[in-house]
Parts: C-alpha cells; structure tokens; sequence
C-alpha cells in the first residue's frame, strides 16, 4: 500500500514566535495549500501581534470565507495582498510602530 500525498493538503512553510519581556506575543504562520478560489494564491496564512492580557492587537489572515483582511484591534477590513513577503514587512513594521507607542 503506497502513501497518498493528497492527504497532506496544507504544508507549514513556517512558523515563528516571539515572546517579549512585557508579555506580548508576535506569532507568524503560513502553509501552502492547494489552489482553490478562496486561496488562489495557494497559502493560508496568520499574522498576528496579541498583548500581555491574550488580545489581539493586529492580525493578517485569509480565514475561510473571509478572503484577505486585517484586524485592529475588533476592527477588521480587507487589503489587497501583494505577496507574503510584502505583508511579513509590513506587519513587523506596523508590530515595531506600535511597540514604540506601547511601551
């Protein structure tokens, strides 16, 4: 009996998390998934900085249903997605704006 790949259908490209001293949170994932409409590009992702108290600060993500949008705070609005790359940079450099006004 041979091993069916169709089983594994989304395959982490990375995951990193890093806890400050404060207790904040900057969590990143992202797997490669099969094209499909709702993930045409082919990647599910997360990308989310969350306080000492477990709440979310800001957030990326392309959650089922939803497509891609960002949260701040309870507020969330989709953006146009420009890559993985782009949107890494752009949200560690949204978390270091922030950071500097938290602390």
């Amino acid at each position: 009996m041979g091993y069916n790949m169709h089983h594994n259908k989304a395959r982490l490209i990375f995951r990193q998390k890093h806890g400050y001293e404060n207790g904040e949170i900057v969590e990143l994932k992202a797997w490669a998934v099969p094209r499909s409409a709702a993930k045409p590009e082919g990647l599910k992702y997360s990308l989310v900085y969350i306080d000492a108290n477990g709440r979310r600060i800001l957030g990326y993500d392309n959650a089922e249903g939803k497509g891609h949008h960002r949260h701040v705070g309870d507020d969330e609005t989709p953006f146009t997605f420009e890559g993985l790359d782009a949107l890494m940079l752009k949200f560690l450099d949204e978390v270091s704006r922030l950071r500097g006004r938290h602390q």
